[in-house]
């Protein structure tokens, strides 16, 4: 008897109500770029894209890119947690957000986000900083909607070096 109260209590507990949603706090990154990303493999775009490390430049026309490995580090650099929920600090102006990280130790520094007057989002900036004793990254991450990206990333490894990347497709 005592195993079938148990398991009633568990079952119970596990079914919540279908109609809760998730709140997010801040904008949902992951939201926003999977549409972008369907929507790219939608139309297939020619892109002019250059890649460069330090200082070495390479630029080729494409129109097979994987958006979703393309835009993959702007994903990842969603905030929203539900660990991080008072994380960062929300400041609004007219037509932009900015979410700037209460946390040293957070990797997601800041994020500048640009609306239309529609409220659509039209540009994305993310400022990404890692630091620890043998290796440092930054990152700055850039996309405004039907028109570019960057992927502009600076490390520092200790007994290796610097190196500098930059990513940038024109669409």
């Amino acid at each position: 008897m005592k195993y079938v109260l148990f398991i009633t209590l568990i079952i119970s507990g596990c079914t919540g109500s279908s109609t809760s949603v998730k709140q997010n706090s801040y904008l949902d990154l992951t939201k926003f770029f999977s549409s972008e990303i369907t929507k790219l493999e939608k139309l297939e775009p020619y892109v002019r894209k250059t890649v460069s490390r330090n200082g070495l430049r390479e630029t080729k026309s494409l129109n097979n890119i994987n958006w979703k490995s393309e835009l993959s580090l702007f994903i990842e650099s969603d905030i929203n947690k539900s660990a991080w929920k008072n994380s960062y600090k929300i400041t609004n102006s007219k037509n932009e957000v900015i979410y700037t990280a209460l946390d040293s130790s957070l990797r997601t520094k800041r994020i500048f986000i640009t609306r239309s007057p529609e409220g659509m989002v039209k540009k994305v900036l993310i400022v990404n900083k890692i630091s620890n004793m043998l290796y440092e990254s930054s990152e700055e991450l850039l996309y405004i909607t039907d028109s570019i990206y960057t992927i502009s990333k600076q490390q520092h490894v200790v007994l290796v070096g610097d190196n500098d990347y930059k990513i940038t497709g024109v669409f």
